[in-house]
This record gives structure tokens, C-alpha cells and sequence, in this order.
């Protein structure tokens, strides 16, 4: 992914309302996760990708969480692409989280700088793109601070079909977009290299 400028890709993995879905389903998706990041690890460090998470993966599976603990350990010195699962994450859940762990801090004067390094991404730079499959409209509750200036691009393509086609064209619509966030245009050309797909 860094050959096209992508540092940061971000997968919408396991929200916080997917344990609402039924038991057997739930069940799937960890085993997946799980087999998956026991098959994949060795590719991903031949790669040098990074792998991190954010959420709260203390409530998964144990056989979910030790298996992320060894990935993350085995990857944590690669310096290439950073991939950073959203593993039981929401974005509203982050919030509170960020606002209980500062007041724990005792932190009297908060603002956007001091505030994002409370939340689950504070060593990430914020998304310049956000991608949404399934033809879907909605942010679904997603990096809810940090997708403040996000462009954001719908695809019709399911996620379980998402291949690196599509997101080479996701990334060609956004390099043809001009970015205005009151920022100056120094700043608006330093682009942080994040995807983050939903």
C-alpha cells in the first residue's frame, strides 16, 4: 500500500454493536480473526507491516486476544505500512474513554491537540480518506473525532470483495479532489498517507 502514499490503513474489523449480531455469527467472526492473524503474520512481516489495534480487545476472546498479542509483537519493529485493526471499537465508546482517561489525568484545560492524545490513535496522524463499501452513506460510528476532514469515498463493492483495484481507484478519486479545510496550503499539502476503510 505505501507504493501509492498509503502509510496508515486503518480496517473497520469488529465494531462495538457487532456482539448484538447472533451468537453463531459472532463466533464466525472471531474464529476468522483469529485464523487469519495466526495465517497472515508471517506475510505481513516478510512485508514489514506494522500491525496495531485500536478498541477495547481486552473483552475478546482469549484465543482472539493472545493471538493478537503475538501478531502485534512479531510485527512491532516493521517500519513499512501501518495496519491498524478497530477490534470492539466505537467511536463514541473512544470518546468517553478519552474524557474519563483525562480526568483521571487531572488534565484542567483541554483542546483538539491535548484531546486526540487521550484517544486510541494518539501516535497516528487523522485519516485523509475514509472509505465506505456496500454502497453505504454513513460513518457507522467510525474514528467519530478523527475523520473530522476526512474525504470520504462510497464504493458499491462489498467489503468481503474489496480487493487492491479497488482501493488504487478510491485513492485516484481522491487525488483528483482539492482538500479546504482552513488550513494554509503548506499544510494542506502535507498529506499523512491514512486510509482508513469501514
Amino acid at each position: 500500500m505505501w507504493e501509492v502514499g498509503v502509510q496508515v490503513l486503518t480496517l473497520y474489523a469488529f465494531s462495538t454493536e457487532n456482539w448484538t449480531r447472533p451468537k453463531i455469527e459472532v463466533e464466525a467472526l472471531m474464529q476468522l480473526l483469529a485464523s487469519m492473524l495466526r495465517r497472515e503474520v508471517s506475510e505481513l512481516d516478510k512485508k514489514g507491516v506494522q500491525l496495531r489495534t485500536i478498541g477495547q480487545t481486552d473483552q475478546l476472546p482469549p484465543r482472539v486476544r493472545d493471538e493478537l498479542t503475538r501478531a502485534t509483537a512479531k510485527l512491532k519493529h516493521n517500519k513499512g505500512l501501518v495496519l491498524n485493526l478497530a477490534l470492539n471499537y466505537g467511536g463514541r465508546q473512544e470518546i468517553v474513554d478519552a474524557v474519563n482517561r483525562i480526568l483521571k489525568a487531572g488534565v484542567k484545560r483541554v483542546d483538539d491537540k491535548i484531546f486526540s492524545r487521550f484517544l486510541d490513535t494518539l501516535d497516528l496522524p487523522d485519516p485523509d480518506m475514509v472509505i465506505r463499501t456496500s454502497g453505504e452513506q454513513r460513518i457507522s460510528n467510525f474514528l467519530l473525532f478523527q475523520a473530522a476532514y476526512a474525504e470520504f469515498y462510497s464504493t458499491k463493492v462489498f467489503w468481503p470483495d474489496f480487493r487492491r483495484q479497488d482501493l488504487y481507484e478510491a485513492i485516484l478519486d481522491y487525488q483528483h479532489r482539492e482538500r479546504r479545510f482552513g488550513a494554509t496550503s503548506e499544510q494542506m499539502s502535507k498529506s499523512h498517507g491514512m486510509a482508513a476503510v469501514v
